[in-house]
C-alpha cells in the first residue's frame, strides 16, 4: 500500500488572493483542473525556463535566488510565502525561548535570507500566495 503526503498540497482562492501548497510540484499543478489557466499559462512560459516539471514549490523557494529567472516572474506576481521558523520569544519571566512560528514574508525579503540563515532557524515552506490583480496585469 502507497500512502501519498498532500497536507501541503492544495489550492484555494479567495477575492484578491491564489493559495498554493508548497508541497505541490509543478507538473502537479499544470495537471489540477481547479488552477487557473492563466498561471498555467505562466508556469509554462516563464517558470519552467529555469525549473524541472518535478520540482515542488518548497523547494523551489527555499533555494531560489536574486539572478533566476523565476524569482522576477514570481516578484511581478507579487508573491509571498508562509513560513513556520523557529524564533526567540521572550516570556514574562524575562526567558527566552525558541519557539516555531508562522509567518507571511514578501518573496524579495524571503530571497535574501541565505541558506544559513534558512537552516539555523529551521525555515519550512507551506505556502504561496500570489496577488490575482498582479496575474491579470501580467501579459503572457
Amino acid at each position: 500500500m502507497q500512502y501519498q503526503y498532500d497536507d501541503f498540497k492544495y489550492f484555494m482562492q479567495d477575492v484578491s488572493t491564489l493559495y498554493l501548497g508548497a508541497y505541490y510540484s509543478y507538473e502537479e499543478l499544470l495537471g489540477n483542473e481547479m488552477v487557473p489557466f492563466k498561471l498555467k499559462s505562466i508556469i509554462e512560459h516563464y517558470i519552467m525556463k529555469d525549473t524541472q516539471a518535478e520540482t515542488t514549490l518548497e523547494s523551489q523557494f527555499y533555494y531560489m535566488t536574486e539572478d533566476a529567472f523565476s524569482y522576477r516572474t514570481y516578484m511581478q506576481l507579487k508573491t509571498k510565502v508562509k513560513v513556520c521558523m523557529y524564533v526567540e520569544k521572550k516570556s514574562i519571566f524575562g526567558k527566552e525561548k525558541m519557539v516555531y512560528k508562522n509567518t507571511v514574508i514578501p518573496l524579495d525579503e524571503f530571497v535574501k535570507m541565505n541558506l544559513a540563515q534558512k537552516k539555523k532557524y529551521s525555515v519550512k515552506v507551506q505556502e504561496i500566495s500570489i496577488s490575482k490583480l498582479a496575474m491579470m496585469a501580467f501579459s503572457v
